[in-house]
């Protein structure tokens, strides 16, 4: 579906107007849209409306709740990131589904009601400025946390001491982007570009034209790696695609066709100067709240949160991966065996309250279906999602009386608790006795091990030199 061609200056010039706002072209005649081209618009129209307009009322609760006064970047990320759902809490092709059918049913309505009609070119300039705007936004609030590289974090030190073969092919394809932050910044960058490309008419298919192979890796990313986005990046493309499809003829028929094309002369003619002022004023807000203090928000979290990971303090000076030494339950030794699915092989203490234990003792891993940016520590599920081959725990410490308080990070093992004290006889030395689950007493000794990973060694030392671990 196209808008009638521009031609030469000469001709004559109509202009449309909608409550006080005008759409100046100038043309040979008054367009005439085909039958097929103004069904095409009614469907489309409707559809994008459902898919972009916020239509649930707990949207409105959520924005209205909103304290201004310490908001968090994720605010606006889950602002951005409406999609209409009608069977789940994640967004599924079945959705689509039913806005398609919405909109036939729309379709027939307005085709009854509105048959005179002989086209919708104001009504289509004004749908087009609506996607533009929706998708700038999506682009930007996922660009932001890829050029602060956050999305996908360098791997934790567990996640560098589980075994290749116990973690999820999403998992890897995270983690492999986050050992390389450089490049990610980079992806985040080309998002920020093309939705500010978005905000300018004249380089609306410029933007759509980056984003459509750009976004349709993600799409075929999360496919091929076992993703939960590809539903929701599909649907930015969709986007793209409409909006690039306005000056395909014309692309066409100057690329391929090697004819004389004109620009297309099509822009809003204000006749109100009210209506010319709450243009600038909207767009200065969209920039300043999507960019200017989206962006700072999401720097600010980067400098001192990354909300991949829980912020809370571990122990002091015990990051790092130990071996289990000693271990014994109810004042039976267990001497190593790698088959024992009682005993602990290694344990690790991250930097902040997370300590997780390798063992054979069986671990079904959480997917992760979507992007989420969650503020509270025990949401925060990244470091153990599509992880198979350990127990993640968070814990409290009493320094006082000594003692680590561990609870399973796992929703179906809760009842996983520790309560133990520690002593430190050594600087790489943790002495660890208590209960497990109130019923067994555990002894285990842990010694640190002093391992260096290729991953930093390379970074220190440059990758084109020489290592020595």
């Amino acid at each position: 579906m196209a808008i009638t061609e521009t031609v030469a200056p000469e001709k004559r010039r109509t202009v449309s107007h909608v409550n006080g706002v005008g759409i100046h072209t100038q043309e040979l005649h008054a367009p005439v849209w085909k039958n097929y081209e103004k069904f095409l618009f009614r469907f489309f129209f409707l559809y994008f409306f459902i898919q972009i307009v916020p239509l649930d009322w707990k949207y409105y609760r959520d924005l209205f709740a909103l304290d201004w006064s310490s908001l968090h970047f994720s605010n606006f990320f889950y602002l951005a990131r409406y999609t209409p759902r009608f069977f789940s809490n994640v967004p599924v092709f079945e959705d689509w589904l039913v806005a398609g059918a919405i909109s036939v049913a729309g379709v027939i309505i307005w085709s009854v009601v509105d048959k005179k009609r002989t086209e919708y070119i104001t009504l289509y300039y004004w749908l087009r400025v609506a996607l533009r705007y929706r998708l700038a936004a999506a682009l930007l609030v996922y660009g932001f946390i890829k050029f602060f590289p956050m999305q996908m974090p360098e791997p934790s030190l567990s996640n560098l001491n589980t075994n290749y073969g116990d973690i999820t092919n999403w998992k890897v394809f995270s983690m492999s982007t986050g050992i390389v932050p450089g490049y990610e910044s980079f992806l985040g960058l080309v998002e920020i570009s093309a939705a500010l490309l978005l905000l300018y008419r004249k380089t609306t298919s410029i933007g759509a034209f980056i984003i459509i192979p750009f976004t349709g890796n993600v799409v075929m990313s999360n496919l091929a790696y076992e993703g939960g986005e590809y539903v929701y990046s599909l649907l930015l493309v969709t986007l793209a695609l409409f909006l690039l499809v306005y000056d395909v003829p014309r692309l066409l028929s100057l690329t391929s066709f090697e004819k004389e094309t004109l620009p297309p002369r099509f822009k809003p003619v204000y006749t109100d100067e009210t209506l010319r002022n709450l243009r600038i004023i909207a767009k200065s807000v969209f920039v300043f709240i999507f960019v200017f203090l989206y962006g700072y928000r999401t720097y600010a979290s980067y400098t001192s949160d990354l909300y991949q990971y829980p912020n809370s303090k571990g122990l002091v000076n015990a990051s790092g991966i130990y071996n289990v030494t000693e271990f014994s339950v109810n004042n039976k030794v267990l001497p190593y065996s790698p088959s024992d699915v009682s005993r602990w092989k290694d344990v690790v203490f991250e930097k902040w309250a997370t300590l997780s234990i390798r063992s054979n003792t069986p671990v079904r891993p959480v997917t992760a279906t979507t992007e989420e940016v969650f503020i509270h520590n025990e949401q925060r599920t990244y470091e153990f999602s599509g992880i198979a081959g350990r127990k993640f725990y968070s814990y409290t410490i009493d320094s006082v009386a000594h003692t680590l308080t561990l609870r399973n990070r796992s929703e179906d093992q809760r009842d996983d608790v520790y309560h133990l004290e520690y002593e430190r006889p050594a600087k790489d030395r943790i002495i660890l006795r208590g209960l497990h689950a109130g019923r067994d007493s555990i002894h285990v000794v842990l010694d640190r091990i002093d391992k260096k990973y290729l991953l930093k060694e390379a970074a220190k030392e440059g990758r084109r030199r020489g290592l020595k671990l």
